[in-house]
């Protein structure tokens, strides 16, 4: 049977330690020293001590199982040193608390802050609709008052005072004279004219049947007048007088105007009849007017109409008298005069020659 050699020296110990190291752990490197790897001498190796050794038999197996083991002392193991304590921190290091807590709170003022301005963001986008409506309104409301505000002191102005008088509509009054009665009008803005003293002015003139004012910037005042319109002569203690419609003497001649009816009313220009034949001879065209020789009405019912050439023409009442201004001048147009002794248009739909 093969006897089993101790180990001897070195080789003892790599072999100690081999069978006390872990598996798979990789062998510790051979210490090298200043110059081709040898020990450094200058390194003063640590004391042996009894208390880092560890001693386990190891059992070596051969053909003979029967074989005393050895014991083999292994190689001292070196333990790592172990590092000194920390040094304490210093005193500034240690106050890295109350550092914390002031980042903590202004870490919070921030989240705060954002907080607010996303809560003032929403608000504003869901009232800004109202928002703009309201802006709008004070918008317009605010250049409907500016706008307003200038035009009127622009017309109390001294830009807007009256410097020309404009007269339109006149033939038998002078336009000089209309002017010159409203001069006491000049200089004053146009808004502040005094429309009472207007017509007091204006009622001087009696051929005035009706008049209109026009203001016209920036110093300007239109005035249209509507003369009265002659229908007829009365005969007078003077002469005859040239009247309108409503009786209003036009002008008074010592001869008869040509082209005029004489209006025969018995009882004066306030009667009924002298109304109903002024209300016909208003309505009838010139080409009949100028035809006429008199006009007589006693009563509403009974105006008769006299031509030139002597014929007559039963007119009735003023009813309808435009349709029977139209019924004449066509039966004229037909049965000239002449030809005719009399016309009867009363009736105007069923007309009657005579």
């Amino acid at each position: 049977m093969p006897r089993t050699k101790p180990l001897s020296g070195a080789r003892a110990d790599s072999a100690a330690a081999a069978s006390v190291r872990p598996p798979n752990t990789p062998a510790p490197a051979k210490p090298k020293g200043a110059r081709g790897g040898t020990p450094d001498r200058a390194r003063t190796p640590k004391a042996f001590d009894s208390s880092d050794t560890t001693t386990e038999p190891i059992v070596l197996t051969g053909g003979d199982v029967s074989a005393s083991p050895f014991t083999v002392v292994p190689a001292p193991i070196v333990r790592p040193a172990v590092a000194p304590a920390a040094e304490p921190e210093p005193t500034s290091e240690r106050s890295g608390g109350t550092a914390g807590a002031r980042a903590a709170r202004s870490v919070l003022r921030a989240a705060q802050r954002a907080r607010k301005r996303f809560e003032r963001a929403e608000v504003r986008r869901f009232t800004g609709r109202a928002r703009r409506r309201r802006t709008a309104w004070i918008v317009g409301l605010g250049s409907i008052v500016f706008a307003f505000g200038l035009i009127i002191g622009a017309a109390y102005s001294p830009l807007m005072a009256l410097r020309t008088i404009e007269v339109v509509g006149t033939s038998r009054i002078p336009a000089t004279d209309v002017s010159a009665a409203l001069t006491g009008q000049l200089g004053t803005p146009l808004p502040l004219i005094d429309s009472d003293v207007v017509k007091g002015e204006l009622s001087e003139f009696t051929l005035i049947q009706s008049y209109v004012t026009e203001s016209r910037p920036p110093g300007t005042l239109v005035v249209r007048i509507v003369e009265r319109v002659p229908v007829g002569v009365l005969a007078g203690p003077t002469g005859f007088d040239l009247v309108d419609a409503a009786g209003v003497v036009i002008e008074t001649t010592p001869e008869r105007t040509a082209g005029y009816p004489l209006i025969d009313a018995p009882d004066g220009i306030d009667s009924a009849g002298f109304k109903a034949a002024a209300a016909v001879l208003a309505v009838l065209p010139e080409t009949i007017r100028s035809q006429l020789d008199t006009v007589t009405a006693v009563t509403t019912d009974d105006v008769t109409l006299s031509l030139l050439g002597g014929e007559r023409v039963v007119w009735g009442s003023p009813e309808k008298s435009e349709y029977k201004a139209v019924v004449l001048a066509a039966l004229l147009v037909g049965h000239p005069a002449g030809t005719v002794n009399e016309y009867d248009v009363s009736s105007p739909d069923s007309a009657v020659l005579r």
